[in-house]
Formats: structure tokens, C-alpha cells, sequence
């Protein structure tokens, strides 16, 4: 339900906020709820919830945009109040939340789930470029909906594909759209008249050696153009022209097309708040993270891509961190110390064809952490993965994930 942003009079009942309505916050709102842990309360501004991995597909036209999007209302978990308002700041040691409206809500457990901020004016010109009719991006909803013909009706000339620095939100899922393009232009036939570039912030397409020998041997098989360990300087939408780098050494490259991702940051009021170290310079929110409370203000916590987690941030890794939360979380509330551990899982699902994926699990040291623990080889590209990536996982989201069953 909708409510107007006011002071919440003290009650026993314990005062929850949650700051963002995303995967991570409504997981752990769910969660909190079947708990019966107290009165929540989710901030969030945006009236339309996207399921952000299904972005790729769309922009690789392997879905439709609207599988991706429903209405914030519709989502949000039974028992939860919801306040379409955006945080202006927070004054953690007077447990209060300070509103863009002007209002503010005080809390005795806040959890910060407020994403990372997509920051595509790092990039000189590539806002402009974006806006343009070439312009492209899995990482935001528009631009994969607008990605998808795009790609679908090219015949020929150069794209350019761009994967953004760490810190990111499953910042290698800037492949998946390349992939399933190859397949396609393969299967019509005009994969040879276009030059398919890929620009890599890092020396390997991912980090993890057996994935990387997996996307390596799907980067040979389209006959992709790799820039390794190449930052992105600037573009120029004007002249269809974007500028990469290495330390002193630059190049030009024009395209015909550009799929960028753009560099991402914490909010900046999480810093701005005190919530973050004093040596991060991207801002996450300061928690520990196998616990995942704040090291400094016991009643705050933070999991999803806000969260310093010393993990590779994605989607799937919430789904742990927001388990281990509520229950360190109540345990706290009952007067007992934390005792779950959040062991730095993550996924990433590398979509490499129109019908098969490279399932990476990976813990925070790199190790591959299958969900079949003796199923050794589950990260090989499979269709059985393209399945439970496309089919399965879609729906066990809408349905369970943000009601906090999954």
C-alpha cells in the first residue's frame, strides 16, 4: 500500500525500513515477514519492478521486454508497507531516515538494499551515444528493449561490445546479448559481412579459469575481436567513434552499432551518510561480510550490490546474503549473537547461444561452488542451463524469491 512519508509514533513492535525495492530489498522484506520480525516499511521511488536478468535476453531478442516488468505494486510481499519516496540521507546514531520529500522515518533495524547507480556520465559522450538510434545496453530496460531489433535486423558493419570495470552488477553480463547476436546473425547467414567487437576491462574474459576456458572457446567459435584489459575513455555519438585505453596507449575504434555498459557506483548517500568505509572509494556500504551488519552501527545491515561483500556482485548471490540477514537480523532483535555466514556465493549465467548457458558459481576466493555439489562440471556449457536460466529462474522469482520462500 501507498503511504505518505511521516514519523512512525513508538511502539514494541520492532520498526524495520528497508531502503530499495529491488531483488535484495523485497527478499529480505519477504523474509522479515514470515518472520514476524516487526512493522516494515520498503522505500522505494520506482513504480515499475524490472527482473534484470532477463534484460540480456531481451536485448539479444531471446524474450520479450514485457517478461521483464510488472507493476511495483503487484510485487511487493504480503505484510509490507510500502513508501514510493527516495532517501535523501540517513543519521544512523539517531536511527533516522531522511526523505527527498522532506519527510523522514525513524527505525530500530534498517537494511540498505539501494543497488548500485548506473554511471553513464563517467563516460565523456556516452549518455549522448546511448541516446542515439545505435545506441545500445543490456543494463538498463529501455535500451535492451530498443537493443533487440537493433541487433535483430543488422546485416553488416562493426558493434562494439563493452563489459564494464569491478565494481559492478554482474558487470560480465554485458556478454550475453553478444553471444546470442552471434548465434543469430550465424543462423541467418551474415555473421561473416560484421566485425564483432569486444572491449575487456581485465586480461581474461571473466577471472575464474574454467570459465574462462569455456567463454574463450565461445569467443574463437564467433570469431570475436577481443580487447583485453581495456578501459573505455570516451565516445563520440556524432562521429560513431569510441576511444579505449591501457595506461598511456590509446585507440579509436568506429562502429556501427555500440552496446556499452557503463560504470557503477554506491548511491552517493551511502558515503555521504557515514554508512560506508573511509577508504572505499566506491562507497559500499561498510558491513561485515559473512554477517552482514554494519561494522559500526549494530542495528544497520546491507546485503545485495550496495553491500560490501568482497564478492563478485549478481542476482543470485542475494538469495543467500538475504538468509543469512534475517536470521542474524532476529537473532539480534531476541538478544543473541549473529551466527550465519554469508560465504561469498555468486552466479553469473553466461548465456552463449540461443539455447545453451556457462553456469558459473564461484565463492568470494574464485573456487567454483556448484549447487550440485557433485556435479563437478556443472559450470560447462549446457542446454539444461539455458533452461533453468531462461524457463525456470524467471518464474521461481516472481513467485517465490520476492515473497522470501526461495
Amino acid at each position: 500500500m501507498h503511504d505518505s512519508p511521516h514519523t512512525v509514533a513508538r511502539t514494541d513492535t520492532p520498526r524495520i525500513v528497508i531502503i530499495g525495492g529491488g531483488n535484495a530489498g523485497l527478499s529480505v522484506a519477504g523474509r522479515l515477514h514470515r518472520a514476524r520480525a516487526g512493522d516494515i516499511t520498503v522505500i522505494e521511488p520506482r513504480t515499475r519492478h524490472v527482473f534484470a536478468p532477463l534484460q540480456s535476453h531481451i536485448a539479444g531478442g531471446a524474450a520479450r521486454a514485457s517478461e521483464a516488468v510488472r507493476a511495483q505494486a503487484d510485487v511487493i510481499p504480503p505484510g509490507t508497507r510500502w513508501l514510493r519516496d527516495e532517501v535523501f540521507t540517513v543519521d544512523a546514531p539517531a536511527r533516522r531516515v531522511h526523505l527527498v520529500s522532506g519527510g523522514h522515518l525513524d527505525y530500530d533495524q534498517l537494511v540498505v538494499c539501494a543497488g548500485l547507480r548506473m554511471a553513464w556520465e563517467q563516460i565523456p559522450g556516452l549518455p549522448e551515444a546511448m541516446a542515439a538510434p545505435n545506441g545500445i545496453s543490456n543494463y538498463d530496460y529501455d535500451l535492451a528493449a530498443k537493443a533487440s531489433p537493433v541487433l535483430r535486423d543488422l546485416r553488416s558493419g562493426t558493434v562494439v561490445f563493452t563489459q564494464p570495470p569491478e565494481p559492478a552488477s554482474c558487470g560480465a553480463a554485458a556478454q550475453k546479448p553478444m553471444y546470442l547476436a552471434c548465434d543469430w546473425w550465424r543462423a541467418i547467414g551474415v555473421r561473416d559481412d560484421l566485425r564483432v567487437v569486444f572491449v575487456a576491462p581485465d586480461a581474461v574474459p571473466f577471472g575464474i579459469p574454467a570459465i574462462d576456458r569455456e567463454l574463450q572457446r565461445k569467443l574463437d567459435e564467433y570469431g570475436i575481436e577481443v580487447h583485453y584489459s581495456r578501459e573505455v575513455r570516451s565516445v563520440d555519438a556524432e562521429a560513431q567513434t569510441i576511444t579505449i585505453g591501457h595506461g598511456a596507449a590509446e585507440e579509436t575504434l568506429a562502429y556501427d552499432v555500440l552496446h556499452a555498459v557503463p560504470p557503477q557506483r554506491a548511491p552517493e548517500w551511502i558515503a555521504g551518510s557515514g554508512l560506508a568505509a573511509s577508504d572505499d572509494p566506491h562507497g559500499f556500504v561498510d558491513v561485515d561480510p559473512e554477517t552482514l551488519q554494519h561494522t559500526r552501527y549494530p542495528e544497520i545491515w546491507s546485503v545485495g550490490d550496495a553491500a560490501a561483500v568482497a564478492t563478485r556482485r549478481s542476482g543470485g548471490a542475494i538469495r543467500q546474503q538475504a538468509k543469512a540477514l534475517v536470521k542474524n537480523m532476529t537473532a539480534v532483535m531476541a538478544g543473541r549473537s549473529p551466527s550465519a555466514r554469508y560465504a561469498g556465493y555468486s552466479v553469473v549465467p553466461f548465456t552463449v547461444s540461443r539455447g545453451t548457458v556457462v553456469f558459473a558459481e564461484f565463492d568470494r576466493q574464485g573456487r567454483l561452488q556448484p549447487t550440485i555439489p557433485f556435479w563437478r562440471s556443472l559450470y560447462r556449457e549446457r542446454a539444461l542451463s539455458w533452461i533453468a536460466d531462461r524457463r525456470v529462474l524467471p518464474w521461481v522469482y516472481w513467485h517465490l524469491i520476492l515473497r522470501g520462500r526461495a
